[in-house]
């Protein structure tokens, strides 16, 4: 009997080591694999940095979709227990940027759409459709003739406004004049002293256009897995300091699988005009709230 139990007892340490041989073997194997991996890496991401160098077209587009949707029926520890409520929501951060010797002409485009359901099927009164909810859209596009490696004289045209409610009413053109200074890859920095800024929209509102100066600076960037973009977009009015605006945009995007990820946007905005339009005051007597807005949800990397 003896005999039989340190037999059995070891097998089962010889099982067990040979078991932890294995393992150690493999991570060792792993470890190694990984460095050759990484040194591929490297050497892939260098020449990828001299293709991105050499002139011509760049185009590329990430974005955010978010969404939910639910249905409840004689759910009585509720205020309203028959509702269909939803959520869909999505965002796209998109570019096409030729870059030459001489010149470059940028072009982008951000839009984040919303739309919200919450139909209480008790009662007639309320909305059984999706309402917009987030409505944001904006083109730019920027024209440079390059002075040096970092300078350029530029004309940059910039146009935001709804899509989904009140189409361009408001709705903004910014177009002018200046430098355009790109210190470092990927950031792109706009001065422009010469810039009008039309603002559109219909009947009596306190909505002005008017002359000033346009600041603007882009930074956007894919390292790995990770696409994120950052854009100021400021103006200054010359006539009214109650004119002016900037709105601060930022997205932020991981694949996890193949296309697919997690994304997160979030900006912030002031506009005194829209407030004032908003609060049917006079533009003077509004109060200027700060403007934001985020969304989360699944991204997909176009």
């Amino acid at each position: 009997m003896n005999k039989k139990i340190l037999l059995s007892a070891f097998l089962m340490f010889a099982i067990t080591f040979g078991f932890s041989q294995t393992k150690e073997e493999l991570e060792a194997q792993k470890a190694e694999k990984q460095a050759e991996a990484d040194k591929f890496q490297a050497e892939a991401n260098a020449i990828q940095a001299q293709i991105d160098a050499l002139p011509g077209w760049r185009i590329g587009a990430f974005g955010t979709i978010g969404g939910s949707l639910s249905n409840f029926n004689n759910w009585y520890a509720q205020g309203a227990p028959n509702n269909v409520s939803g959520n869909i929501g999505f965002t796209v951060n998109g570019f096409a940027n030729l870059i030459k010797e001489k010149f470059f002409w940028r072009n982008a485009l951000t839009t984040n759409l919303n739309w919200t359901k919450l139909d209480n099927k008790d009662i007639d009164t309320d909305s059984d459709d999706f309402e917009p909810t987030t409505d944001v859209f904006n083109l730019s596009s920027l024209y440079g003739h390059k002075l040096s490696d970092k300078w350029a004289v530029s004309a940059l045209a910039e146009y935001r406004t709804t899509l989904l409610d009140n189409f361009n009413d408001p709705g903004y053109l910014d177009f002018g004049v200046g430098a355009t200074w790109t210190p470092i890859e990927n950031l792109v920095v706009v001065i422009h002293p010469a810039n009008y800024n039309f603002v559109f929209s219909s009947g009596d509102t306190v909505f002005d256009s008017s002359f000033g100066a346009k600041i603007v600076a882009d930074y956007t960037r894919q390292i790995g897995a990770v696409s994120f973009k950052t854009n100021l977009s400021t103006f200054q009015s010359y006539k009214d300091s109650d004119l002016s605006n900037w709105t601060w945009t930022n997205s932020f995007s991981y694949t996890l699988w193949k296309m697919i990820g997690v994304g997160f946007d979030f900006a912030l905005r002031s506009n005194k005009q829209e407030a004032a339009n908003f609060q049917e005051v006079a533009l003077e007597d509004a109060d200027n709230d700060l403007q934001s807005y985020y969304t989360i949800g699944l991204s997909y990397k176009f």
